[in-house]
């Protein structure tokens, strides 16, 4: 009885030490399943970060290439604006009516723009071009409106005070007006 209870003492320990060993790969199996998993993210969340630095370095490439358009300083501003009548087959239009307003020369980030202003109040916008020393404004109602109406103004005879040149007006029932128009510079 004595060998079987030496026998018994030898043999069950080891048996402990195995299942031990058995729960201790278990937990390593389960850490490592862990941390694969914490690579995953990792990784995804690696990859966001490279896009999005990606996407950063592109906006500041697309900024850095765009240019910012503007009137040249001797036009840029407000300028007294005086519009007279010179020929017209058109109804709304007499000659020699006139017209007096502030203009702006402008620009927002994609284009040069001319602001007509009365008493305070924006009139209308004029999308603009600067080309061999010739300002060329241009407006035109949407496709909503009621009335067509195109306006077309040369601006040709450009000094540092005075701006002068022509404006026509074109509406749907195919009449069209002429007018001359003075720009004065406003006092700053």
């Amino acid at each position: 009885m004595l060998k079987n209870t030496l026998l018994i003492l030898l043999i069950i320990p080891p048996l402990f030490i195995a299942c031990n060993n058995h729960t201790k790969e278990k937990d390593l199996l389960e850490r490592e399943q862990q941390l694969l998993e914490k690579e995953k993210l990792f990784a995804h969340k690696e990859s966001d970060y490279q896009a999005l630095i990606k996407m950063r370095d592109s906006i500041f490439t697309k900024k850095d290439s765009v240019q910012i358009i503007a009137w040249p300083n001797e036009i840029s501003g407000s300028w007294n604006g005086k519009v007279i009548c010179t020929e017209s087959n058109c109804s709304d239009y007499v000659v020699g009516d006139q017209r007096t307003d502030t203009w702006e020369f402008d620009s927002d980030s994609t284009q040069l723009v001319s602001k007509i202003i009365n008493n305070n109040n924006l009139i209308r916008i004029y999308s603009g071009k600067f080309e061999n020393n010739e300002i060329k404004l241009n407006f035109k109602t949407d496709s909503t409106a009621k009335k067509k109406v195109d306006m077309n103004i040369l601006l040709n005879d450009i000094s540092d005070t005075k701006i002068r040149g022509t404006r026509t007006v074109t509406t749907d029932n195919n009449c069209t007006a002429k007018f001359s128009v003075e720009l004065t510079r406003s006092p700053k």
